[in-house]
């Protein structure tokens, strides 16, 4: 028997929120376990809940370690942006002057 769609909006009853919560973040870090047993990758969870609790998942290491390499990572593709950015710059620079300095008239 086929399971029936659901609709995606907000759950009334807090009761049956709360459940539907905490099944669907069972079901998420448990996915979130799998990918990283089958494919070899980290993978780090952070989840919320309505009230503010924290769950989180770190798939190898810790979640800080994780965090920090994100920072890392993000930090060197801000960088390599930046270079990228003034390189076009130059060249559209390069592009408007004249080829050679002599022939301007």
């Amino acid at each position: 028997m086929a399971r029936g769609k659901i609709q995606m909006k907000r759950i009334e009853n807090p009761v049956h929120r709360q459940v539907t919560f905490c099944k669907r973040r069972a079901g998420l870090l448990k996915k979130a376990k799998e990918l990283s047993v089958l494919c070899d990758a980290e993978i780090g969870v952070f989840i919320f809940s309505a009230h503010g609790k924290l769950y989180e998942q770190a798939s190898k290491g810790t979640m800080q370690s994780l965090i920090d390499r994100y920072m890392k990572y993000n930090r060197g593709a801000q960088a390599e942006q930046v270079i990228r950015d003034k390189e076009v710059v130059v060249s559209n620079i390069s592009l408007s002057l004249p080829l050679n300095p002599l022939m301007v008239g």
